[in-house]
């Protein structure tokens, strides 16, 4: 897969990541890391990111993820990537700090 691909974290949580991984607490309860296409972006914010005064966005290459990348149907019949284990740093590509508030 070529297309990049996007992770949303809260600030401190992307702050706290050391070493060379990262892991969402998703991936122990569901076995897999929330990822959005950018065209979801606005949605998924809109959606889970509400209540929050601001979001760290990852953006990712998928071709530098180490972990298993399946898209899968989620909310709505809608498609989304899932990142079956921890993220490389290495993979991501950019991060970007929002304010939704």
């Amino acid at each position: 897969m070529n297309t990049q691909i996007y992770h949303i974290a809260l600030p401190e949580k992307w702050e706290a990541v050391q070493g060379d991984y990262y892991e969402h607490e998703s991936l122990l309860t569901e076995g897999f890391i929330h990822c959005s296409f950018e065209e979801q972006l606005d949605a998924v914010l809109k959606r889970y990111f509400d209540n929050v005064e601001s979001v760290t966005i990852v953006k990712i290459d998928p071709a530098k993820l180490t972990s298993k990348l399946i898209v899968e149907r989620s909310t709505n019949g809608e498609r989304f990537p899932h990142v079956y284990g921890p993220i490389d740093l290495k993979s991501v590509v950019e991060i970007e700090e929002r304010k939704l508030r």
